[in-house]
């Protein structure tokens, strides 16, 4: 796949966002994507290859294509959900051959001189990404890397900083940035996750590892420490019986999973989620508290690949955000696959963010909902599938 072909007139406009979430005030392109896209298009004639990195649905990828004809931009995404938006907008556009996925490391930078990144909001993301390009790429990369202002600080430059030896921030447009970053210095690339201990009861440290887009990183947040002591009742409350698996949804930095498997030597674990550094991260977790022969972990979008009706418990800490935007749209998409997913009996154990008030929506969805634990900020509760 190389090269360059005339195409058809492609619309940004006409990008969805499915099949994550769509509401009229979540959009499929922003100003960063377009600000980012006239920003490239001087660098579209330079030698070496192209990579775009967590294209949010696919208007950097598919833009870029329409601008420039190319047909060999290599693409990395850390969600699944934006990997198969990507999909069903190419395919929808007649440009599914214009691009390639790959993980992030040196198959997807080998020989590029130019990379499209949207910035994360983790520092730690950042910094993955940018040693990671400065070890893989050309010499003469250049690093654009945009997004909106509310989103970015003074520190990104900082950290760009630390791989590469010049770092510009653009102009603003419509609240919106680009930093550029070129002459990479010579840097490690990242192989190791972020680690650290935490008693949780368990009679010694519970190991927790992170790599850097993993939300949260390697920390035990609040309403994760809420839930666990009511997860050592799993076995008995819950109609799972020995040997049967428990799904953690939306495994995270695989706290849950690791814990459910040290307190119940009898349950299995399928731990999943739909970043690739959450699924790596809960993979050395595992493997760090030596549980990894009793968890399976897997990416998907929500469950997406798993049977109806085919689970005794699901355990779900649910995000309040989509990307950068706090909505709760992303739950109440979850507690729709748990329904789906559950036997009837099956239960929903949760943590939620108190003043969210979701169990009316629990009730309505799984079923009967009773609290386990509350503080002034979480609420825990387990939910019986009706």
């Amino acid at each position: 796949m190389s090269g360059t072909v005339r195409m058809m007139p492609f619309d940004l406009g006409s990008l969805r966002r499915a099949p994550d979430v769509e509401t009229p005030e979540l959009v499929a392109v922003d100003a960063a994507d377009r600000l980012l896209l006239d920003t490239v298009t001087a660098r579209l004639e330079s030698p070496g290859g192209l990579a775009v990195i967590n294209d949010s649905y696919g208007a950097l990828t598919l833009g870029v294509a329409q601008i420039a004809g190319r047909t060999d931009i290599r693409v990395f995404q850390d969600g699944v959900v934006n990997e198969r938006a990507l999909a069903l907008n190419a395919a929808a556009s007649g440009l599914q051959n214009v691009y390639r996925s790959y993980p992030l490391g040196a198959s997807l930078l080998e020989d590029v001189s130019t990379v499209l990144v949207r910035l994360p909001r983790s520092l730690d993301e950042l910094d993955e990404i940018a040693r990671t390009v400065a070890a893989h790429a050309r010499p003469d990369v250049q690093v654009l890397a945009g997004g909106r202002l509310k989103h970015m600080s003074l520190s990104m430059n900082g950290v760009l900083g630390r791989s590469f030896g010049e770092v510009a921030a653009g102009l603003a447009r419509q609240k919106a940035r680009v930093l550029v970053a070129s002459q990479p210095r010579l840097v490690d690339p990242p192989s190791s996750p972020r680690a650290a201990r935490y008693d949780v009861g368990l009679g010694g440290p519970l190991e927790v590892r992170a790599y850097g887009a993993t939300f949260g990183g390697a920390v035990l947040d609040p309403g994760t420490r809420l839930l666990l002591p009511q997860l050592r009742a799993l076995a008995r409350r819950g109609p799972s019986a020995a040997g049967h698996e428990v799904i953690d949804l939306g495994c995270g930095n695989g706290t849950i999973a690791a814990f459910i498997a040290l307190s119940h030597p009898e349950l299995r674990v399928h731990a999943t989620d739909q970043s690739a550094s959450a699924v790596a991260s809960t993979a050395a977790t595992a493997v760090a508290n030596g549980v990894s022969d009793r968890i399976r972990v897997s990416r998907d979008d929500a469950l997406s690949d798993v049977p109806d009706a085919s689970s005794d418990v699901i355990v779900l800490n649910p995000p309040f955000h989509i990307g950068s935007t706090v909505h709760a749209g992303i739950a109440r998409k979850l507690f729709r696959e748990c329904a789906r997913v559950l036997v009837p009996g099956g239960e929903l154990w949760t943590v939620w963010n108190s003043h969210l008030g979701y169990r009316p929506v629990l009730e309505r969805v799984i079923g009967p909902t009773r609290q386990l634990d509350r503080s002034p900020r979480f609420t825990v509760t387990c939910s019986t599938r009706r």
